[in-house]
């Protein structure tokens, strides 16, 4: 009996062993996401599988998309029908000539996961944080490293993110996204709830998986930014993210971004202008409240 007892714990002792590094051993090094990437397209590139997201039923002889006239297909599963109804008003202002209000055209903070979008990002790994800046107007996020998100989330427009390494990934967990005026996840207008969940997850991949990626997409979203370094042949950054809203969404639905290394190395300030005005507003808007609020006299 004791003879079973000492071969069991030597089997534990084993396992334990096994699985837990030894003080000399070095850890897994993180993996180099610095630096400034672009990728050309306005709008999300499809998923590596499984449901993607809505997409434009307005399309150029070519197939892609209409990047300037831009009308959500409400029919697409994902959609619970109240947020279909929102995309097909919203792309009916499209048909219309007009464009309804988002947070890039309103020079918003934009909400995660609309802010994908962004033509140029930059990534700072610095010690328990990452930092994302982003091309509009230099909008950025902080993402705490190896931390819970708190017992209670005060909703913000970027969320609370929390990351960690999953050996050559860097996954990125959010909750907490307010909902304003003119949120919305994407191009489209698809709404969200302040239950919204999204799962980011950046790797590097080699640099011909990454150009064919981005070709893909300008299958979908033709090409429409330019800051790639033509001469860059390293390995490109793919960002694989999922959603899911119970409140809006019938399932989880996922899509990928693609980049490559930037042509211009230093990150140049952006300030998206705010002087919409009440003629530009009633000229490109649908809605009346759209503009920049102005006062009817001066307060002083």
């Amino acid at each position: 009996m004791k003879l079973r007892q000492l071969d069991f714990l030597l089997v534990v002792t084993m396992a334990v062993a096994a699985a837990v590094p030894s003080c000399g051993q070095a850890a897994a090094p993180v993996p180099d996401f610095n630096g400034i990437w672009a990728h050309p397209s306005l709008g999300f590139g499809p998923p590596l599988s499984g449901p993607g997201p809505v997409r434009n039923k307005s399309r150029l002889p070519s197939g892609a998309g209409k990047f300037d006239q831009l009308v959500g297909d409400y029919s697409n599963p994902i959609l619970k029908p109240e947020a279909a109804e929102i995309v097909k008003k919203r792309g009916e202002i499209s048909l219309s000539g007009l464009a309804f209000p988002d947070p890039d055209n309103q020079c918003l903070q934009n909400p995660v996961p609309y802010i994908f979008w962004n033509f140029d990002i930059q990534l700072l790994q610095q010690p328990g944080k990452v930092t994302i800046i982003y091309q509009h107007d230099d909008d950025f996020r902080e993402v705490r490293l190896n931390q819970p998100h708190p017992a209670k989330v005060i909703p913000s427009v970027h969320g609370d993110s929390v990351g960690h390494y999953e050996g050559d990934t860097l996954v990125i967990d959010t909750v907490g996204i307010k909902v304003r005026p003119y949120t919305m996840a994407d191009r489209f207008g698809t709404p969200y709830t302040e239950g919204i969940h999204v799962v980011e997850r950046y790797r590097l991949i080699e640099y011909e998986a990454a150009k064919a990626a981005q070709e893909l997409a300008e299958k979908e979203w033709p090409r429409v930014g330019d800051n790639i370094d033509r001469n860059y042949r390293g390995k490109g950054l793919q960002l694989e993210f999922t959603v899911e809203d119970k409140g809006v969404f019938t399932m989880p639905w996922s899509a990928t971004q693609t980049y490559l290394r930037a042509a211009r190395t230093e990150w140049e300030e952006r300030v998206c202008a705010e002087n919409v005005g009440h003629y530009y507003e009633s000229q490109y808007y649908s809605d009346k409240d759209a503009h920049i609020p102005t006062a009817d006299k001066p307060d002083f």
